[in-house]
């Protein structure tokens, strides 16, 4: 079976996560099912302008937010699981509950049921406490919960860069490679003299 993977894109600042990991996702050839809630298409038009085509048209599969007999909202539709990127507080505390309303927090809670791997790129800061017992009762079901943090020691050089970065290492979640993941260890920048060197 081809390698399937659920997008989802909600409503919190940073959909350029979500077009960019469509974009990686084709070039890997990994089949991808997106569903973007409505709160991601404002924040879409305010961040980017243009057409939500721009993101509907890199998905392999598009479904509507209010499409609850998609493919996706069962758990016998197989997939490798899915990320949501990124991923409002809102989407996350419906996640929590299990008292979802649209099908993308409706396809997350099947990806738990089905113990296959969800990964929440939560974009909120500060954080109350209500936030973290959210975060902590998703990781309890086994998602993981993972902001998208800049890795500053990679050598990025722009903001495209740390988001590729971000999504290499959601990605490898997934055991899916990335070519644009920095491997601390694995290029010039990152060997230090004197290190990593074979003892003769």
């Amino acid at each position: 079976m081809k390698k399937r993977l659920i997008v989802g894109i909600s409503g919190a600042s940073g959909t350029i996560y979500g077009i960019r990991l469509l974009a990686l996702l084709k070039a890997m050839d990994v089949e991808t099912h997106l569903v973007v809630s409505r709160a991601a298409e404002l924040t879409f038009a305010y961040e980017h302008g243009g057409s939500m085509r721009d993101i509907t048209d890199q998905a392999d599969h598009f479904y509507p937010v209010s499409d609850m007999g998609a493919a996706i909202s069962s758990g016998s539709f197989r997939t490798m699981g899915m990320i949501v990127a990124p991923c409002s507080v809102r989407s996350l505390s419906e996640i929590a509950t299990g008292v979802t309303s649209t099908l993308l927090t409706r396809a997350a809670d099947v990806v738990l049921k089905e113990r296959r791997r969800l990964v929440l790129l939560v974009r909120e800061t500060p954080l109350h406490l209500g936030h973290l017992r959210r975060m902590v009762e998703v990781t309890e079901m086994g998602g993981v919960i993972m902001p998208p943090v800049p890795a500053f020691y990679a050598g990025l050089n722009d903001i495209n860069d740390m988001v590729d970065q971000t999504l290499g290492r959601a990605l490898d979640l997934f055991d899916l490679e990335a070519p644009v993941t920095r491997r601390w260890g694995e290029h010039a920048g990152h060997v230090k003299k004197g290190r990593g060197t074979k003892k003769r």
